[in-house]
């Protein structure tokens, strides 16, 4: 593996291998086409499941991979390298199921869990409203109790804005109010097939373009008793407790996207002459390409930081939250970067770059914006006493 992989054992090597191999052969030749007719790429992500890689982070008695989290991120990075959409959606599915995961009855997991992390059903994550966004606490989506003894149910109803993977994903998990309070709100599994659960159009993106983004709508649709998750006003925790796992998806996929745009801008600048010699070897391009490389690294160690606290059962929400905001901001100015470096090239879709940049946008707009990270990180340092030491044997 290349020198920016360091892992624990060789069991964890050979995964990344196979992720890369994975990538390499059966995703990249995709990846052009399905961007550009913004093709849901359901396939790749069966490929990915039938290598038993969209169930990672999860104990093996659920179904799941068992590795570590800081394993499981280098997989979403080495896949953003390549295609991001994927990446994201690889995020979005383990997301899905961290509620049932940390949360759920031994009976819900048993009966869901393998299918899901088998890769077998694909999930969506439905938390952010058309008017509630950075506020969740804010949703107006309800779940009403329905019925008694067996027949009881829960109908739910209104919109969840910005699902990835609506409409095309087999199972929604859905934060629903159940209560008046503002933060009486709890969690739901929602199957795709629900009668009164539907998807609009998807977004029209500047990027990201391959993966579904869509409006749920919930009008009277009935579930069962059993498809309540965790107790009844735990949905608030238990969304922001995976948030803070998503972010780290997030921030991983970010890096791997930074990565792929300097492998894209150090081919080319290896390739590119100009006044007689390469121009890697003009100072000027290379500082650039250097600062690049330093963001990168600066973007996976904060990351990895984190995944290794969340290993240990150590707090790492502020981790979280800074390797997010860190990770982002430098793809965003990495892959714009990679545009400069290929000049009148690089603006031109014959090369991914300028994929590279525009879906570089997004990460630093959902799972929290980047403006919330910041908030969320003051918050913790106003609450850390002055002495506080974090050690990781």
């Amino acid at each position: 593996m290349p020198a920016r992989r360091v892992l624990d054992t060789e069991e964890h090597a050979d995964l990344l291998r196979l992720t890369r191999e994975i990538v390499t052969t059966e995703l990249a030749p995709l990846v052009a086409d399905a961007e550009r007719d913004e093709v849901f790429p359901r396939e790749a992500f069966r490929t990915l499941g039938r290598a038993g890689l969209l169930g990672l982070p999860y104990p093996e008695d659920l179904g799941g991979g068992g590795v570590p989290y800081e394993v499981y991120l280098q997989v979403l990075e080495e896949i953003g390298t390549v295609w991001a959409s994927v990446g994201v959606g690889t995020s979005v599915h383990a997301l899905s199921c961290f509620a049932l995961a940390t949360r759920g009855t031994p009976e819900q997991q048993q009966r869901w869990l393998p299918d899901f992390l088998a890769g077998d059903l694909l999930g969506a994550y439905c938390l952010s409203e058309p008017h509630a966004g950075s506020d969740p606490a804010a949703m107006r989506t309800k779940a009403v109790r329905d019925g008694s003894g067996p027949d009881a149910g829960w109908v739910l109803t209104g919109a969840k804005a910005w699902t990835t993977h609506g409409g095309h994903a087999d199972f929604y998990t859905v934060m629903a109010r159940t209560g008046e309070g503002r933060g009486d709100i709890s969690c739901f599994l929602v199957p795709a097939d629900t009668p009164g659960l539907s998807a609009d159009a998807p977004e029209k993106k500047m990027g990201l373009t391959g993966s579904a983004t869509a409006t749920m709508r919930l009008d009277g649709a009935r579930i069962p008793a059993d498809h309540l998750v965790g107790e009844q006003g735990e949905g608030l925790k238990i969304a922001l407790a995976g948030l803070d796992a998503g972010r780290l998806g997030i921030a991983a996929v970010a890096t791997g996207l930074a990565q792929g745009a300097l492998d894209h801008a150090l081919a080319y600048a290896r390739e590119r002459e100009a006044f007689g010699q390469r121009i890697l070897d003009h100072q000027g391009l290379g500082f650039l390409l250097a600062d690049m490389e330093a963001a990168i690294q600066t973007a996976r160690a904060a990351t990895l930081h984190a995944a290794r606290l969340k290993d240990a059962g150590l707090p790492y929400g502020r981790e979280a939250s800074i390797a997010k905001l860190v990770a982002t901001d430098h793809a965003m100015k990495v892959t714009t970067d990679a545009v400069q470096v290929l000049g009148g090239y690089g603006y031109t879709r014959d090369f991914p770059v300028e994929r590279y940049m525009r879906e570089a946008k997004v990460t630093q707009i959902f799972e929290g914006t980047n403006q919330i990270q910041r908030m969320v990180i003051a918050r913790h340092l106003d609450r850390q006493p002055d002495d506080s030491i974090t050690h990781l044997s």
